[in-house]
């Protein structure tokens, strides 16, 4: 059976998530979750309009996703994000026990993996999609921000 959407169609879709932060000049960070080949949850950074700071895309998908889904847990889900998750961000994906997690440009100074922070044993990482598309939207966005 072919499938009607790979994962870096999904990818798009969290690039385009992405647009829309830096469209709101919030940090560009864009994810969507995905079950049974659906996107059930779009989010972006929305802490400047929210004015808090736990409103990352990750965590507005969680949550969208688990209300989507009537429940907490995030099995047999995937998300796809542009950039590495925080380490907080992580913690949330550790406790929703999402099966799969796919992202765009590594994070070295922030990302989970390098500040202490860890995903559910039973999580799939995948890592470097179309990472050349999300990490120039992020640098643009921090160039920008300096010229101010």
């Amino acid at each position: 059976m072919i499938q009607p959407f790979d994962d870096a169609f999904f990818m798009k879709k969290a690039l385009d998530q992405e647009h829309l932060a830096f469209q709101n000049d919030e940090v560009p960070v864009g994810a969507i979750i995905v079950s049974q080949n659906s996107i059930i949850a779009r989010a972006h950074n929305a802490t400047e309009l929210l004015n808090d700071v736990t409103a990352h895309a990750e965590m507005q998908a969680i949550t969208a996703a688990a209300d989507y889904l009537g429940g907490k847990y995030l099995k047999d889900c995937t998300m796809f994000v542009s950039l590495e998750p925080c380490q907080m961000c992580a913690g949330a994906l550790y406790w929703s026990q999402i099966s799969r997690v796919v992202f765009a440009a590594e994070d070295p100074e922030r990302g989970y993996r390098n500040t202490g922070g860890r995903l559910h044993p039973k999580t799939t990482v995948e890592s470097g999609l179309l990472k050349h598309e999300a990490s120039g939207l992020l640098k643009a966005y921090f160039k920008d921000k300096r010229l101010r």
